[in-house]
């Protein structure tokens, strides 16, 4: 159909593109100001990230006041400050309880529903959208995003929108199974917009497949210290916690939260260095060690380190350090010791890269937030164009801080379309 061909439609004050958490949000609370809401989904149903985050769980928010959340974006958070003023995690977690979703906190302080379904999450959001008088389009993505004569025009296959105010939540690259394929960044370019350069984030790493890390596959270790080390040995990232070894290489929210640093690398040449007991300095182990070896004289090493981690990691690290597996704690040396300490301190492998925006769960980079009012999310390069979501350069760790901060610019943005 050509655009001659469409119907002209001007019985809606804003549209917003993206039926995400951030679009939801915004739709509904701009709705409650009293404003005609369409509300544009390019996929056959609404929140598809939603339902798939958190292994189909949805870990809403993180368990932490707001400066807890803003610091966990780094110099970025400082953004979200006028967001989370008006919209808090607290503030989320309460907006969902009123609406029947009760949630629980984990020990990781992850927020999650308590039942358990991302499903009773996008409901609550879906049937406020409904009950607010959102007219939710599903099938139908938006074409072109042009300002002409004081007014937005929103092409789709079915109709041109004319609206005063437009809020774009397209989301990044991540998933792009999701219908997340960037469309809004070349929208945001044509009204000015710098784009930082995205990169896959919360991603899986990729290692060699002679790595020593395949022999792991499977393997969960729940709190390993991973630091990334350039060429020349200086530390890029670092970070500590839950790691997964997989046939490709790691994962896990340790490995996923340093991601980001690989994805920037590009092919630079890492190495990530692995610390399997980072509760203890390399002196304080082999003070354990040594106490381990002559409390368990008569034993091998391999049963005695049963105490510490699993055989399978065991037997992988004595075979890097090139320790006898059989070898009886009575038998072994002070240098021995030494070397399974600094083996447990700093083995390393070589980082090819990470599973690509196909696996990740975010997007870093994206719109650059100087040109983004913050306590309005209105852009600063055209009056009328507000932006909220991951389409902004706002990446945050593992644990629900994306989210928060989807919610959050999005209810501000309602608040002000």
């Amino acid at each position: 159909m050509t655009k001659s061909s469409q119907n002209t439609i001007n019985t809606f004050d804003c549209v917003i593109i993206g039926a995400g958490a951030a679009g939801l949000m915004a739709s509904i609370e701009a709705a409650k100001r009293g404003q005609r809401v369409l509300l544009l989904e390019k996929n056959s149903k609404p929140g598809v990230k939603i339902l798939m985050s958190g292994g189909t769980r949805c870990n809403l928010t993180q368990d932490t006041d707001t400066r807890g959340i803003v610091s966990a974006f780094g110099k970025q958070g400082r953004f979200l400050h006028s967001a989370l003023a008006r919209f808090s995690n607290t503030d989320l977690i309460e907006y969902f309880r009123e609406r029947g979703v009760p949630t629980k906190i984990e020990p990781s302080g992850k927020v999650f529903p308590q039942s358990d379904r991302a499903k009773d999450v996008l409901d609550a959001l879906v049937n406020d959208a409904t009950k607010n008088d959102v007219a939710l389009n599903l099938n139908e993505p938006a074409k072109t995003v042009e300002y002409r004569d004081g007014t937005f025009e929103i092409s789709t296959q079915h109709a041109v929108y004319k609206v005063d105010t437009v809020l774009i939540t397209t989301g990044g690259l991540s998933f792009p199974g999701c219908g997340t394929t960037g469309d809004g960044y070349t929208w945001c370019q044509q009204f000015g917009h710098s784009i930082v350069p995205t990169v896959p984030a919360l991603v899986p790493l990729k290692t060699p497949e002679d790595s020593w890390t395949r022999e792991l596959q499977g393997v969960t270790l729940e709190d390993l210290e991973l630091t990334v080390l350039d060429s020349s040995g200086v530390i890029q990232s670092t970070t500590r916690g839950s790691t997964l070894f997989t046939h490709l290489g790691i994962s896990g929210p340790a490995a996923m939260n340093i991601s980001k640093t690989i994805s920037y690398a590009g092919h630079s040449n890492l190495n990530l260095q692995i610390n399997f007991l980072p509760e203890f300095n390399r002196e304080q182990k082999i003070a354990h060690l040594t106490d381990l070896c002559q409390r368990n004289a008569k034993r091998q090493l391999t049963t005695s380190l049963k105490e510490l981690l699993p055989s399978r990691t065991i037997n992988v690290l004595l075979n890097q350090a090139k320790i006898n597996p059989t070898i009886r704690c009575a038998e072994i040396s002070k240098a021995t010791i030494r070397v399974l300490a600094e083996t447990l301190h700093t083995l390393c492998t070589t980082v090819t890269g990470t599973l690509g925006f196909a696996k990740a769960e975010v997007t870093a980079g994206g719109i650059e937030l100087s040109e983004v009012h913050s306590q309005t999310m209105e852009s600063k390069c055209q009056p009328g164009l507000f932006l909220a979501g991951e389409i902004l350069n706002l990446d945050g760790p593992i644990g629900g801080y994306n989210f928060t901060a989807a919610f959050a610019t999005g209810f501000l943005a309602g608040q002000n379309l």
